[in-house]
């Protein structure tokens, strides 16, 4: 983890324990309703790809000149047979085939003259190809030992922990054995994983410069190696398509369907089931549980700001009182201090008032209210005589 990240989690932790794990509830609360919005949605895949049929390659050519395409689907006449994109969902299995490779000539919907593309690594030829570089990083706590925050100020060679490109071509999908019989694969505006096989993978060495000293003594995250990896669809790998099916120029073509986790993926129909099977169950219980751990601390955050309030509360009313008292009676401690007191009556404190307020539990009656009050306000109230600790104070009314 770099230090940049690792003060995120810093800052990230210190929130979530604020105003007694409020945030951290409510982020857990969130995960929770990610996991079961998810859970909803991967169910109902599930069901959408249950009702599905294995359709031939052949099947939908032939079917689109008699229109018994939307005829053969109409039987189950529920929502999960179409797409919010058009056209009906459907599940085929195929061989990858380069457009050159199929019968017959239709237009090439890209463009492209050469419609293969070859590794350059490794040579094998394909029509989907992922090139990626990434930077492997060693980090250590470096000699003189110091902390995140300050190796962060420190200028990072190698901003960018690597780089990434995909390039693909159109390509089609043919049945066994009978090439003549195929569909295109419509990659626009698809997000889903790609069934792609690592054809080269190799680490080159970076050489040293004069500020990887500099990096390695003060313990900043320093490159020393560089990752190149080619990824390949390759012709005649057997994949399966699950998408929404439609007919351009009499030519089948399928485009990958948004409500589907699917597009192109190795698995047979019973292996994406078995998958989304083993995936609901994880995000239901991870919601469940997620769900009463941020249950549990709210419930616990709303139960401690509601007895710090109610003390505030209390302390407040205790405060208004005790300011009540001393402004509720002026008159009378004009009288008091106007009036002759004697002397063995006189406050030990101001030495200006009557004795009016005894401190208990000590009991002792030596001070008037107002500096009764004032010896109660301190940190460790004390008799003033006996020097025992007291609680509070109560005014004494002569009959």
């Amino acid at each position: 983890m770099s230090a940049h990240d690792r003060a995120v989690a810093t800052i990230l932790a210190q929130l979530s324990l604020t105003a007694d794990c409020a945030f951290l509830g409510v982020g857990l609360v969130y995960v929770a309703f990610r996991s079961i919005r998810k859970f909803l949605l991967t169910s109902s895949a599930i069901h959408k790809i249950r009702q599905l049929p294995y359709s031939q390659i052949s099947d939908l050519r032939s079917l689109c000149s008699d229109d018994k395409f939307s005829v053969n689907y109409s039987q189950n006449s529920e929502n999960h047979s179409n797409s919010k994109d058009g056209g009906n969902i459907v599940i085929v299995r195929g061989i990858v085939e380069a457009q050159s490779a199929v019968k017959g000539q239709w237009t090439n919907l890209r463009g492209y003259a050469n419609d293969v593309i070859v590794s350059r690594e490794s040579g094998e030829k394909g029509v989907v190809l992922e090139q990626t570089q990434t930077y492997i990083y060693n980090e250590r706590s470096g000699i003189l030992g110091w902390n995140s925050d300050l190796r962060i100020l420190l200028p990072r060679s190698w901003k960018e922990e690597g780089s990434s490109s995909i390039r693909m071509v159109p390509f089609v999908l043919v049945e066994s054995g009978k090439i003549s019989d195929y569909v295109h694969v419509n990659m626009e505006g698809s997000r889903h994983p790609l069934p792609l096989i690592t054809v080269y993978r190799h680490v080159h060495p970076i050489n040293a410069f004069p500020s990887t000293l500099l990096q390695a003594l003060f313990g900043h995250k320093y490159p020393v190696g560089l990752l190149d990896e080619e990824k390949i669809l390759p012709l005649g790998k057997d994949v399966t398509v699950v998408g929404t099916c439609s007919f351009r120029d009499g030519i089948p073509e399928i485009k990958s369907c948004k409500d589907l986790p699917y597009f192109l993926s190795e698995m047979t129909k019973d292996q994406m089931i078995s998958d989304l099977c083993f995936k609901t169950k994880v995000l239901m219980w991870s919601g469940f549980v997620f769900g009463s751990l941020g249950i549990c601390v709210l419930a616990y955050s709303v139960a401690r700001n509601w007895m710090k309030w109610k003390a505030w509360r209390q302390q407040r009313e205790v405060r208004q009182q005790h300011n009540d008292i001393e402004v509720s009676s002026p008159v009378a401690v004009a009288e008091e201090e106007s009036a002759d007191v004697p002397d063995g009556e006189l406050c030990v404190i101001c030495l200006t008032r009557r004795r009016h307020s005894a401190f208990i539990p000590c009991g002792h009656l030596v001070c008037c209210q107002r500096c009764a009050l004032s010896v109660e306000r301190e940190v460790s109230p004390k008799c003033p005589v006996c020097r025992q600790s007291i609680q509070s104070s109560v005014r004494i009314y002569d009959s």
